[in-house]
């Protein structure tokens, strides 16, 4: 099918050089693309009703003649309305549609189709509402729904699909070498091509999906593993001396087991393997990656090489650094800060330092990987939060240094199966243990109407000189009605219940120094209250904060929950989190069952997969992965299988690039081509 993927779309009859446009604003550029263009949904045409039987507010497929001619009405703002009637053996009904001015050459009088759409009913009687439809003669079946674009409905896609399938030879080349399909029950990719489009029955979609579903992840599986080899490939920095020990004896606490299993994880990779670290920290909220991190800089800084810390938000290496510098530079180690709105002297100051060797650990945000920033001898790169980094901001930090070791921390808990997939260019170290100072969060859900008796509850905590968060889902009014915004909130807060109280309000569109300023201030104790969006998730560290309360939870998803709980319980004093819901549907009470009952994140994370999907699970695709066609993360089931097809094929074939494979290596490049990202190369 190869060929296909070169041959223009303008090649099919009825797409000329404006609907090929269309099809590109769908992202789709050839036939052998389109082929690829899956169907969002089906309508199961199979079940064909009779008009006698038809019911106000239900969808139908019914069979029936054409009646009348189709006559078409210009209404109200230029638009066409049309209306024909249609009959069977059991009664008659009205058709309309609205703005399709070639429905009248479409549809013939006398002829028998299939329509398929709701019904409706007004003083006239009842009607179907803009019908989908079929000519009899084809056959009922199950019809396919695409993703559309204005100027492209889902009809001509499917046209153009009918099309495209005739296209393909007699003998498809298959990228799934024979004897693994049979192996595991997986049909030939020409079937599952015509059938995940045009399935008689709900069997056959079913095959075709399983086919498809299951090559999409493996061919994903593939260039992830692709990218460990690569990693594996070169030799890294030496580092000679394990100087973990030492950096333990400067902590004002006693680290974990976990702590120490993860340190030794990657001091081991640093200094046992020829190859760089490629490894993940994984830890919950508050776990303690940060001392983790900073001792795997210690060891490295302490052979004599530099290290680079990233993290995702100027407040957050703010954080890091001024952590890190009190920690490490009583040792004899120079600690310095490079973020975006450091003053050009400033930043020229620390770049000049980096290249001379002079600084031995950078803390910074996206100006760490800019042209200008250069190191002498970059031994270690770490990022924080990794879900917010994709890989080729790694790969930019990481081309700083000759073959530098890489840490990257999370603080996003992920089930396991999902995992392997999101970094299995990554060795994972899961630290599974919080500090024994750290007291659980207690987590409560209370209705709108306890807001007095919450804001009364919170004015004692801050009375006792604690502070507290106001989380809201939405900054403006109207957006969604009902949803509490944060500047009105706070507005109304300052007016009334903590009219005695300092409050601050930061959101999205909070400009980012005036940001950086109010958290700064908050973390000073400053304000009592700081009424916030998400912002805040990843934020900076107030220990003295001890209540987070939640407006319309059930608008967010389980582990953005979990990660706004983590802003509180950081401190000596008992935390509490309060979800605030009036929404009593029985999945928005199990999700937030879920949150009153464990303080786990992995739980909590593989809850949110099951009930969200990854969609909402990752936010706005953080994760830095090829965007899939069919394939869905939470399908655990599908990447247990294609995890296990992949080890398969490279214990059998050893190489990609060998030549049975040469054409799954082909699909290998085209998903991360198709991401952007050519990792590969």
């Amino acid at each position: 099918m190869a060929s296909l993927y070169k041959t223009p779309l303008t090649t099919l009859r009825g797409v000329g050089e404006k609907r090929a446009e269309l099809f590109r604003k769908l992202g789709v550029d050839s036939v052998g693309e389109l082929l690829n263009y899956y169907p969002r949904a089906y309508e199961d045409w199979t079940s064909v009703e009779k008009i006698k039987n038809l019911q106000e507010g239900g969808t139908y497929c019914i069979k029936a003649v054409l009646g009348t001619s189709v006559s078409d009405a210009m209404i109200g703002g230029g638009r066409i309305i049309s209306k024909t009637t249609v009959y069977d053996d059991t009664g008659t009904l009205k058709l309309v549609w609205f703005n399709n001015r070639y429905i009248s050459q479409m549809l013939a009088y006398g002829a028998e189709y299939f329509f398929f759409g709701k019904i409706t009913v007004d003083k006239y009687g009842a009607q179907m509402l803009a019908p989908t439809f079929s000519p009899a003669s084809k056959g009922a079946g199950i019809h396919p729904v695409y993703h559309t674009t204005a100027g492209l409905v889902s009809k001509h896609i499917s046209n153009a699909v009918e099309q495209a399938l005739q296209l393909l030879p007699e003998e498809v080349n298959d990228p799934i070498p024979e004897p693994i399909r049979e192996k595991y029950g997986l049909c030939g990719l020409k079937q599952a091509l015509g059938d995940v489009h045009f399935p008689m029955t709900r069997e056959a979609l079913d095959t075709a999906r399983k086919r498809l579903v299951t090559e999409e992840l493996l061919v994903l599986n593939l260039g992830m593993k692709s990218l460990r080899g690569h990693s594996r490939g070169v030799t890294g920095v030496k580092i000679n001396k394990d100087f973990s020990a030492d950096f333990e004896r400067l902590l004002p606490f006693e680290l974990t087991g976990a702590q120490r299993r993860a340190i030794a994880d990657c001091v081991g990779d640093m200094t046992r393997r020829g190859a760089p670290m490629n490894r993940l920290v994984q830890g919950d909220v508050g776990s303690g990656k940060t001392a983790v991190a900073a001792s795997v800089c210690y060891t490295a800084a302490k052979n004599g090489f530099q290290a680079a810390f990233m993290a995702p938000t100027e407040i957050l290496a703010r954080q890091h650094f001024n952590t890190l510098s009190a920690l490490l530079e009583p040792t004899g180690l120079r600690v310095e800060l490079l973020t975006g709105s450091l003053r050009e002297s400033e930043k020229k100051r620390v770049r000049e330092g980096l290249l001379s060797g002079e600084i031995d650990l950078v803390i910074g945000t996206h100006a760490l990987i800019t042209d200008k920033t250069e190191f002498h001898r970059l031994g270690l790169a770490v990022t924080d939060e990794q879900h917010r980094f994709g890989v080729a901001q790694r790969a930019a930090l990481l081309g700083k240094g000759e073959n530098p070791h890489l840490m990257v921390m999370s603080a996003t808990p992920i089930p396991r199966t999902l995992g392997l997939i999101i970094f299995g260019d990554l060795d994972i170290s899961v630290i599974d243990e919080l500090p024994p100072s750290r007291k659980p969060v207690r987590t409560v859900l209370r209705g709108a109407a306890d807001r007095k008796k919450i804001y009364a509850f919170i004015k004692s905590e801050i009375a006792q000189g604690r502070q507290a968060f106001i989380v809201c889902p939405l900054i403006e009014e109207g957006e969604t009605e009902g949803l509490a915004s944060a500047e009105e909130y706070a507005a109304e807060l300052m007016l009334r219940d903590f009219s005695d109280i300092p409050v601050a309000v930061v959101h999205g569109k909070t400009k980012p120094d005036e940001k950086e300023r109010l958290m700064a201030d908050f973390a000073a104790n400053k304000y009592g209250l700081l009424v916030a969006t998400t912002v805040i998730e990843v934020g900076v560290d107030v220990p003295n904060a001890s209540v987070m309360m939640i407006e319309n939870a059930e608008r967010f998803g389980l582990s953005q929950l979990h990660q706004l709980r983590g802003r509180v319980g950081r401190g000596e004093f008992q935390s509490y989190c309060i979800l605030v819901s009036d929404n009593r549907g029985p999945v928005t009470m199990e999700r937030l069952r879920v949150m009153c009952s464990t303080n786990d994140g992995f739980k909590i994370a593989d809850e949110d997969l099951k009930m969200r999907g990854p969609g909402d699970f990752f936010g706005e695709r953080q994760h830095g992965l090829p965007q899939l066609s069919i394939a869905d993360f939470a399908d655990s089931k599908s990447l247990e299988l294609s995890q296990k097809i992949a080890d398969d094929i490279i214990f059998i074939y050893k190489d990609l690039r060998c030549d049975e494979l040469r054409l799954l290596n082909a699909e290998v490049e085209r998903l991360f081509a198709r991401g952007g990202q050519n990792i590969l190369n």
